[in-house]
């Protein structure tokens, strides 16, 4: 097997999209890269994460964390902002039929 065959940048879905979403908010002015490398690379060094990455997706948890902090202190989205958006979705995953794609149009009435 070559090596092209092997290398794959982002081993689950959701690890790209984290990391196109945080490319897109930067691209659309939402913050300044430099300030987005700082944030995350102060929460890769921390104490608490250093022992923590054992695979790619407790890398790409930390950056999901780090984000949803780093909007939050940079005043851009409010953390229950974030927890509901995270509710709505999970709601449209779950009413969401096999196959189809996920949409938060797809929330139920409560």
């Amino acid at each position: 097997m070559s090596l092209r065959a092997e290398y794959r940048p982002f081993h689950e879905p959701w690890h790209a999209q984290i990391f196109a979403l945080t490319v897109h908010l930067n691209e659309q002015g939402h913050f300044n890269w430099k300030d987005w490398s700082k944030a995350f690379s102060g929460a890769l060094s921390s104490k608490g994460s250093k022992d923590l990455i054992i695979n790619d997706d407790d890398y790409y948890v930390i950056w999901l964390r780090t984000l949803e902090k780093f909007l939050v202190e940079t005043v851009k989205i409010q953390s229950d902002e974030i927890t509901q958006y995270f509710q709505d979705w999970q709601s449209a995953f779950l009413n969401t039929p096999h196959g189809q794609p996920v949409k938060l149009k797809n929330l139920s009435p409560d």
